[in-house]
């Protein structure tokens, strides 16, 4: 076994690592609850989940998602976020390498991916990380290979501003709120991280997926037209896509115009 090998092995064991943690992120924080104590328990019985319980991926496997205890049934969240947190590791490292570009790409990708499952749970993204993610993202954009800091500073502003405008003028047109403040700073969030160019395909994307998840939800689950779907999750799987397919996106869309 070669030593890349081996390092692309460990990427991947530290996503799904990460992803362990980010559960507890996503459980505790919607709380306000410490995600450092008390150590992890079971949601139904309170008993304490014992090291060889807390194994990513394998422990659920091996416990056929269920607690050892209580036998209840554990989430399917719990391995999902674990399994997609290995594989943005591991195609962030096959990309970058191991460099800090490696490492600070994780820690947003994560951050994307703790936002979406809070919103997911309860219609709400937190200031905790989305106002932090702001700051981080304009000290990385003074890395030289990150966005120039001025990209990142009208990133941030046309991020949040546009969505800003959009909530404003929808509710003054019909009364209700349409866009939430969380959205507005997570938006802010990844203009902050990725500049300015690509908030127009990012928002494209998740208004996209969200206009097709929107009506599959009216038409197969009998939900009704009134149903809020969560667009954080939307925005952070367009900031994703951007960020692995961005450059071959942005060259078909723009060659569709001769």
């Amino acid at each position: 076994m070669t030593l890349e090998s081996i390092m692309v092995l460990f990427s991947f064991l530290l996503g799904l690592s990460l992803g362990s943690f980010m559960n507890v992120c996503i459980y505790r924080i919607p709380l306000k609850k410490s995600i450092i104590t008390p150590p992890s328990t079971c949601p139904h019985c309170g008993e304490r989940i014992r090291f060889y319980d807390n194994i990513p991926l394998l422990s659920y496997l091996f416990l056929l998602g269920r607690c050892r205890r209580c036998k209840q049934s554990v989430s399917w969240r719990y391995p999902a976020v674990e399994g997609l947190m290995g594989l943005l590791s591991l195609f962030l490292f096959i990309r970058y390498g191991l460099s800090f570009q490696y490492i600070l790409s994780l820690l947003f990708a994560g951050t994307l991916v703790t936002i979406s499952f809070i919103d997911l749970d309860h219609r709400i993204i937190p200031d905790i990380l989305s106002l932090p993610g702001i700051v981080v993202g304009w000290c990385v954009s003074f890395f030289p290979w990150s966005v120039f800091w001025l990209d990142s500073l009208i990133g941030t502003v046309a991020g949040g501003g546009s969505l800003f405008l959009v909530a404003f003028i929808y509710e003054r047109i019909t009364g209700r709120e349409g866009m939430g403040g969380g959205d507005i700073k997570l938006l802010a969030m990844i203009g902050a991280w990725m500049g300015w160019w690509p908030l127009p395909l990012i928002v494209l994307i998740a208004s996209l997926t969200g206009a097709v998840i929107g009506a599959a939800f009216i038409l197969f689950a009998g939900k009704g037209y009134r149903f809020r779907i969560p667009f954080g999750p939307f925005l952070s799987f367009g900031a994703l896509f951007y960020l692995f397919f961005g450059l071959e996106l942005a060259k078909w869309y723009f060659g569709l115009f001769p």
